[in-house]
């Protein structure tokens, strides 16, 4: 009996090469180092990745494999900590949640900082207006209570219900960086800032609402808001801005909340 054979044309294909599932992507950064240059620049890296990757496992293999001097935040790598906000083919997105094959990676994927923001250096801004902003609204709880209280602080399912979502907020700047009116006046106090008041206006357990509308209610606060929606769409964790924001201006108007 003939031993059998495998015809060439059976046989699997060699590891890396016809099944391989790296593309060739161009990530195109914009590059930024005040003691280089006043100018900012484009440059391209042409990378080998699997488009199941995230724009965040490419920016490492830049950073790792091809230019250590590339400047980017990070932390978790799972869209929590919001540390890697920036722009991605012109959205705001996190870095750690967006995949290459999502954003057409057949053109140059183009990354560059969030707007608004001075930018220190490549893809990190500096956050401290942010965080002041965030700072002076009280993100939170106050009570008149001095006193240390002797059990928990009870609360019904549907009082925690109205402001659940805004307590989703994880500080990306993602949506203030997306707002127009911010780009053209950084005083405005933007979308996070307001987000995190109404977590706590609407928290039935506080009693500083009055306070924090107050704070709002400035010539930068709330009321400069255009409703343009930027906001809500640039989030990443799906978070309703502009109706939260709506929320505020109504409590506003109407001292209920």
């Amino acid at each position: 009996m003939a031993t059998p054979t495998m015809e060439k044309a059976d046989a699997a294909p060699e590891p890396g090469f016809a099944d391989s599932p790296y593309i060739t992507v161009t990530f195109r950064v914009r590059r930024f180092n005040s003691e280089v240059s006043a100018e900012a620049t484009w440059e391209d890296f042409q990378l080998e990745i699997d488009p199941k990757e995230r724009v965040l496992d490419g920016l490492h293999k830049i950073k790792w494999d091809l230019d250590g001097t590339l400047t980017f935040r990070r932390s978790c790598a799972h869209g929590i900590c919001g540390s890697d906000a920036m722009r991605i083919n012109g959205k705001n997105r996190l870095a750690c949640k967006t995949l290459i094959k999502d954003i057409n990676p057949e053109k140059p994927i183009t990354i560059e900082p969030i707007k608004g923001l001075t930018v220190l250096k490549d893809l990190v801004v500096d956050m401290e207006p942010f965080f002041q902003a965030y700072r002076d609204v009280m993100p939170f709880l106050i009570t008149k209570d001095t006193n240390e209280p002797t059990r928990e602080r009870l609360q019904s399912a549907e009082d925690r219900a109205r402001f659940d979502d805004t307590t989703k907020c994880i500080l990306c700047a993602a949506c203030t960086s997306s707002c127009p009116v911010f780009w053209n006046d950084g005083q405005y106090f933007g979308p996070a800032a307001i987000v995190n008041a109404h977590r706590f206006i609407f928290d039935s357990r506080d009693e500083a609402g009055e306070q924090r509308l107050e704070i709002l209610n400035d010539k930068d606060g709330v009321w400069r808001c255009r409703t343009t929606f930027n906001c809500t769409d640039a989030c990443p964790r799906g978070i309703e801005v502009t109706k939260a924001i709506a929320e505020v201006k109504r409590a506003l108007i109407t001292r209920r909340f």
